[in-house]
């Protein structure tokens, strides 16, 4: 009898490279075959993973403030259950029960971001209040709209800009389902190995803490010292996950991010002080700390992200203006179909690149918008038309605007700046409901849900592009992937929901041994004095708008540098360091077929990192969620050798990832 199943060798060898004149990129599934997707089985698990990854987010997102991908765990997941079920050919399966899965990490952050804001505003506005059923809707449209507005640009992202992205999430959970697939093998066995060691390092430093996960400078008594009288500080995650991203960035984004981020760190947050704590309360009305008594972290926070906010929302405007034939291209699609005139050219697209019908795109877009507006007029600004006008067009304009932005930085960096758009979201809204006679209690509860819809819309762009790449390396049908995304946002929705009320009941937002929330107590912040009229850091967005349009006559990526701006010193630094390894591999011998060979090693050990990292991240989050606490006392955790050890630590795990890249491969002979 003859097989007719074909052996999966890996991903073709343009999969990461930008194609040439006439070079097409065949993916795994062939796109002439028929191949089982959405099913009984994929259906079921990826509803099942929804609901279990959406609790288990929302837990460790309002405890800690980290909302980890579910894609990758997911992903993992869906391959152990194909194989135990023995499944054949079940690699369109799994992308669908990690397309569909992974709906929840987005819907979560979403949510959590934004929302809990509410109950933290209750002890001055008794009066505020928030429903199960405002929660799930604000969740559900912002979740629509992010999967609507995307899809018109699903073609630029994963097909017209392969190569020129590196796509980090999406090149680890494509490297889990392709060896996975393959069922073995030298690259299986690494990204196993890779995946043991990097979970098992997470799995130490989340649960029992023997060293710790954020080397920081002020664990010395002279770095504290330094930082408290210049206010400069250095840190670093020295978690594996963040490694193996930094290498899949590679070096030049990656130093792009970095210098933004020492911009900030080395220089601004340092002179910051040095104005006056009159020059600084004008630049923030909002603060009344002296800068002498606060921390580095604090002017951060207070100061200087802000700028990194201004920063990326004219990184995206920019974007949007570079981007116009684009998105004027997609609207013409739309416009093209309504008016029948690409009918015959739609019978000729091929499966691996049909999405839905545009028309069906269009009228769900003005059907969705629909009821947010029924959602705002009747649910939210208590009958009042004009404020239910402004509202919707606020949430529409500025979800649209800001998909491209975020979508980019997926592809970039892997990471969605979504709580900096909505933070910037949750201002002008302000500013526009508080001119047109919405104050108070219903202003706040308005802009904050507002900002809910704009921050899920915004999250689910920049996730489900990773969905949609991820589906275009392998061969799966885009249409197929968008229907039933749909499903997946609906029960995360309502699992969230659920969800952050039971926890509100249980630990509550406020108060001794409260949920941390820091998301959403940043939204709380802002928005309580805009609706009482103490006013918005214009002048620090400002800064940020003038840097972010420096940079772009200089041809730097203004995305990325006012990303490193926004994000952390401590999760930056680990970029650079990963992306100077992948340079490293990647150019030191001669021989342009070893070194692209280390290449491909690397990315499957990263990906494995970011994979081992991921899922025991997930198991971690389950001890925290059963209250079983295995870390060592404070007194150790926050101590100097601790962070010594994380030093020594994070360096044995470099020197293991270029052991295993570098090492010599007696298989293909390769010689260092």
């Amino acid at each position: 009898m003859e097989n007719n199943e074909e052996k999966i060798i890996g991903l073709p060898d343009n999969a990461f490279t930008e194609l040439k004149q006439g070079e097409e990129y065949k993916p795994l599934m062939p796109a002439n075959k028929k191949i089982p997707e959405a099913n009984t089985w994929s259906v079921l698990w990826g509803l099942l993973m929804v609901a279990l990854f959406s609790a288990a987010a929302a837990y460790l997102g309002l405890k800690v403030g980290q909302v980890f991908e579910a894609a990758i765990p997911i992903a993992i997941i869906a391959v152990g259950l194909s194989t135990v079920a023995k499944r054949k050919n079940a690699l369109g399966e799994n992308v669908i029960i990690q397309s569909i899965g992974s709906s929840s990490g987005v819907i979560v952050a979403g949510a959590i971001f934004t929302l809990p804001a509410i109950y933290i505003l209750q002890a001055k506005y008794p009066d505020m209040s928030v429903s199960f059923v405002q929660i799930l809707m604000s969740s559900l449209l912002g979740g629509i709209l992010g999967i609507l507005f995307l899809i018109p640009f699903r073609k630029y992202f994963v097909k017209e800009m392969h190569g020129k992205y590196p796509f980090p999430e999406a090149t680890a959970t494509t490297q889990v389902l392709v060896s996975g697939e393959k069922g073995g093998g030298a690259q299986a066995k690494l990204l196993i190995i890779a995946g043991i060691v990097g979970g098992l390092y997470d799995f130490v430093i989340a649960t029992f803490g023997i060293w710790a996960e954020t080397f920081k400078s002020t664990v010395f008594s002279w770095g504290q010292t330094v930082a408290d009288k210049t206010k400069l500080f250095f840190g670093i995650n020295t978690g594996a996950a963040v490694l193996g991203l930094g290498y899949i960035v590679g070096l030049k984004y990656a130093a792009i991010i970095c210098f933004g981020s020492f911009l900030v760190w080395f220089i601004i947050i340092p002179l910051l002080p040095l104005l006056g704590d009159a020059t600084l309360q004008i630049l923030n009305p909002a603060i009344n700390s002296a800068a002498g008594d606060m921390s580095p972290n604090d002017i951060f926070a207070s100061y200087a992200r802000h700028i990194g906010i201004g920063g990326i929302a004219t990184a995206g405007i920019i974007g949007i203006i570079k981007s116009w034939k684009i998105i004027k291209g997609a609207i013409g699609l739309v416009s093209n179909e309504m008016k029948n005139k690409s009918k015959t050219a739609n019978k000729e697209i091929t499966r691996t690149q049909r999405d839905l019908p545009m028309k069906i795109v269009a009228f769900g877009l003005i059907f969705t918008i629909l009821v947010v507006f029924a959602f705002f007029l009747f649910g939210v600004m208590d009958f009042n038309l004009m404020h239910a006008i402004i509202g919707v067009l606020v949430v529409g304009i500025i979800a649209f605007m800001f998909t491209t932005v975020a979508a980019n930085a997926i592809a970039i960096v892997g990471t969605n700046p979504v709580s900096g758009m909505t933070l910037m979201t949750l201002i002008l809204s302000s500013v526009i409901m508080v001119a047109a006679g919405l104050k108070g209690s219903t202003g706040i509860v308005a802009s904050l849900i507002m900002g809910g819809v704009v921050c899920t819309a915004l999250s689910m762009a920049g996730g489900f592009v990773t969905d949609l790449k991820i589906g275009y390396w392998l061969g799966s049908t885009p249409a197929t992937q968008q229907k039933w995304k749909f499903l997946g946002t609906l029960v995360a929705a309502v699992t969230v929901g659920g969800v952050m009320i039971i926890l509100n009941d249980t630990y509550g937002f406020v108060g001794k041994d409260a949920l941390v929330a820091p998301q959403a107590n940043a939204m709380a912040a802002v928005i309580d004095p805009l609706m009482s009229g103490t006013g918005a850091p214009w002048i620090l967005y400002g800064i940020g708008a003038v840097i972010a349009i420096i940079l772009n006559f200089c041809g730097i990526s203004a995305l990325a540098f006012t990303l490193g701006m926004f994000i952390p010193l401590t999760l930056n630094v680990p970029l650079l360091i990963g992306g100077a390894i992948s340079w490293f591999v990647n150019t030191r011998s001669k021989k342009s077929e070893l070194n692209k060979q280390r290449s491909e090693k690397g990315t499957l050990l990263a990906s494995g990192f970011i994979a081992g990292g991921a899922l025991m991240g997930v198991m971690s989050a389950a001890l925290r969620f059963s209250n079983l606490d295995l870390s060592l006392d404070k007194s150790w955790t926050e101590s100097s050798l601790s962070g010594i050890l994380s030093i020594i630590m994070y360096g044995a795990l470099i020197g293991f990832l270029l052991w295993q890249i570098l090492k010599k491969d007696l298989k293909n002979k390769l010689k260092i």
